[in-house]
């Protein structure tokens, strides 16, 4: 091990070890404690005292000698004991001079609850900056968060309100927010639906532990199976990428569900992919890279982490479901249909053992839903045909109705699905048909995951679905080193000069040639075909079709009149005439794509999709994240290319021929390694169209923007 890799594992230890004080402290400090628990000061020491805490707690205010029958300290000085934890309830003014005193008695870590820091300007920042000298060493959740609450042990240090409740089922999900209010939302609401959580950490404003750190700690703390995220933004990319993976070699998924889609594509762009790519498309490529779960509601933050806390992983895309009354069977098929599920008749052998359990013609046992009628008014009943579909061949996983007859008995009905469980490992969920919360929370109590939306039964298949496969290998291809690019000078390229960059790390153009005027127009047009492409030549005006600069399908005796009438065209929209022009060979019978790279705070991604002037309206596009170092490799290349609506396109659909995909992929690779290449240096990069010609005749970049840095 090296001297910085050592570093780097000391500090990981240290953090983790500082954290597990945080999270389970032996003595908690609670700085500015109000005696009036309906105030927020005075939650944290009722909250403590209510729940179970069995440590030493020490209020601090020194104008009370009690709180809730607990001695009040004057000052943190005059502490017994140096307390691992102190919760800071005093104003942003003054949280600093509390944390400054706790870090110089060795107190392990502050929760720092008071807002006014970065979240507000410029003012709010220097706080936090102060806030952060201040504490040194000493760790700090916050500020502005509402702090966490262990449920494994009984230890809320926190302020929320929604630790008013009496209790709290404990169970194993671990949910990390950046947002207070949203860590109240999730515990309530888990509660109400009998869904237990391990730990619950409002990270906030991150001024120092943040979403990674968590990550990290959950994935070795052995009450939590699955880790649920609510993230605004990830703030250090690289540390979340090693706790995502920390996590899943732990064999815990992550969920998160990410706040700010709509910021997507919000910015101008020189390229399409720029606007195409955006922000939340960036997170999609990183949560892919790393194994991430995404919720795409908020509920689904709940309802996928339930699925997957019960550990019965899903194989295959095969349910039956299982119902007593037909229409909400048929509502939760739907669902899954639409989700991409297949809901299979029982085979014959199945079928026989449901008919034995229930004479009469009232069942319907040869289709799927399998609508056993009594099955609700008969627990045996139920047993009998779970077990049937849980051993049957035929089916992956068992989706069963609990219809109103379920309200009358929801214990009855739950213990009879929880006894076939040890029976089989596959995936068994319920979707409470009528509205009853109560039924809900009693199956989820007992290890089953309830449902009250038939869209959610086809959400937590596919995250078990999702869940089941391996994370992805990041392997990095090689760089081409060998490329020398020392001559291009900053600025954004014009179109040809863009081509000729590409071409010099593997990704060949269309002929073409570089004209000034007419005459070299005609006979660069008479070299190259029958029809030539006429484009003006620019390093400034990009999307050159909306100004007029470009003809297609051209006739070398047309040539001169075309460029008279672009050269006008162009004039009149952008108030200069072109200097140069392009005449390009005219690509048919190809199909057109789009390729383009795309840089922002959590990296560097290529972007692949369907091409041409439709690429942004179509908006069929594939997103990879670069890996730390090199390029993309020729398997991921591939990967992308089978992930496009349009594949089939290139695939032979409907009589077309094959598309030349192994040299589209070599072309994906040969980008991606010239992006990794020339790194910050390449602000934007984009080929579009390239086109990808039949099978043995290659691909073509027909047109390129490069824009590159200083």
């Amino acid at each position: 091990m090296t001297t910085s890799s050592h570093a780097l594992a000391t500090d990981a230890t240290d953090a983790v070890d500082a954290i597990s004080r945080l999270v389970r402290p032996r003595s908690v400090a609670v700085i500015g404690a109000s005696a009036d628990p309906n105030k927020t000061a005075g939650r944290p020491v009722s909250y403590l005292t209510r729940h179970g805490f069995d440590g030493a707690i020490y209020p601090v205010n020194p104008k009370v000698d009690a709180i809730g029958g607990i001695r009040c300290y004057p000052d943190i000085g005059s502490l017994p004991e140096v307390p691992d934890v102190g919760i800071v309830l005093l104003g942003a003014e003054r949280a600093h001079v509390a944390v400054r005193e706790l870090a110089a008695r060795g107190t392990g870590a502050a929760i720092v609850l008071a807002s006014g820091y970065t979240e507000t300007g410029a003012e709010g920042a220097r706080r936090q900056a102060e806030l952060i000298e201040a504490a040194g060493s000493m760790r700090l959740l916050g500020p502005n968060t509402i702090g966490l609450v262990n449920l494994t042990d009984r230890i809320p240090l926190s302020a929320s309100g929604a630790l008013e409740m009496d209790h709290f089922p404990a169970g194993s999900i671990g949910v990390v927010s950046q947002s207070g209010g949203i860590l109240g939302a999730l515990l309530s609401r888990a509660a109400a639906r009998g869904i237990g959580l391990s730990k619950l950490i409002s990270t906030s404003n991150e001024a120092d532990l943040d979403l990674a750190d968590f990550i990290a700690y959950l994935a070795d703390d052995p009450a939590t199976r699955v880790i649920a995220l609510y993230v605004e933004s990830v703030r250090d990319p690289a540390r979340f990428r090693s706790a995502a993976l920390k996590a899943a070699a732990a064999g815990k998924p992550v969920v998160a569900f990410k706040i700010g889609r709509s910021e997507a594509g919000a910015r101008a762009a020189v390229s399409h992919t720029g606007a195409m790519a955006g922000a939340d498309r960036m997170y999609d490529a990183l949560f892919r890279q790393v194994g991430v779960i995404r919720a795409q509601t908020f509920s689904d933050l709940i309802d996928i982490p339930a699925a997957l806390a019960t550990r019965r992983s899903l194989h295959g895309k095969r349910v039956a479901v299982l119902t007593s009354t037909g229409g909400a069977g048929t509502l939760v098929s739907d669902a899954l249909g639409v989700s991409g599920f297949e809901t299979p008749p029982p085979d014959d052998a199945t079928a026989a053992k449901l008919r034995a359990l229930q004479t009469g013609d009232h069942a319907a046992l040869d289709r799927n839903p399998i609508d056993v009628t009594l099955a609700g008014l008969q627990p045996d009943l139920l047993r009998g045909a779970i077990r049937a579909l849980l051993a049957s061949p035929s089916y992956d996983a068992v989706a069963i109705i609990v219809g109103s007859s379920g309200l009358a008995m929801p214990g009855l009905m739950a213990d009879a699905i929880h006894d076939c469980l040890p029976e089989s490992d596959k995936p068994v969920l319920a979707y409470v048909s009528p509205h009853a919360p109560q039924v809900a929370a009693v199956l989820n109590q007992r290890g089953v995951p309830a449902f009250s939306a038939p869209e959610s039964c086809a959400v937590a298949f596919g995250a078990m679905l999702a869940a089941a496969r391996p994370v992805p290998t990041v392997v990095a291809a090689p760089l081409q080193h060998d490329v020398d690019t020392s001559d291009i000078a900053p600025g954004s390229l014009d179109e040809a000069a863009a081509k000729a960059l590409f071409a010099r790390f593997g990704v060949p153009g269309v002929r073409e040639s570089i004209v000034a005027d007419t005459a070299q127009a005609i006979a660069a047009a008479q070299d190259l075909g029958d029809r030539v492409v006429l484009k003006m030549l620019s390093s400034t005006v990009t999307h050159k079709s909306d100004v007029g600069g470009v003809a297609v399908n051209v006739a070398p005796d047309d040539i001169a009149m075309r460029l008279d009438a672009m050269r006008s065209n162009v004039l009149r929209h952008t108030g200069s005439a072109p200097e140069r022009y392009l005449v390009q060979e005219m690509v048919s019978g190809g199909v057109e794509m789009i390729v383009g790279m795309h840089r922002d705070a959590l990296g560097t991604a290529i972007l692949l999709g369907m091409g041409g002037v439709t690429a942004e309206l179509f908006q069929d596009t594939t997103m990879r994240l670069l890996p730390p170092s090199g390029g993309l490799t020729r398997d991921e290349a591939l990967s992308m290319i089978r992930e496009l609506k349009t594949w089939p396109l290139l695939d032979g659909y409907r009589g077309r021929p094959k598309g030349d995909v192994d040299a589209l992929a070599d072309a994906i690779v040969a980008f991606s390694s010239m992006t990794a290449a020339l790194g910050p240096r390449l602000v934007e990069a984009e080929i579009n169209p390239l086109f990808v010609l039949p099978a043995g005749q290659g691909v073509r970049a027909a047109d390129g923007v490069a824009v590159i840095g200083t």
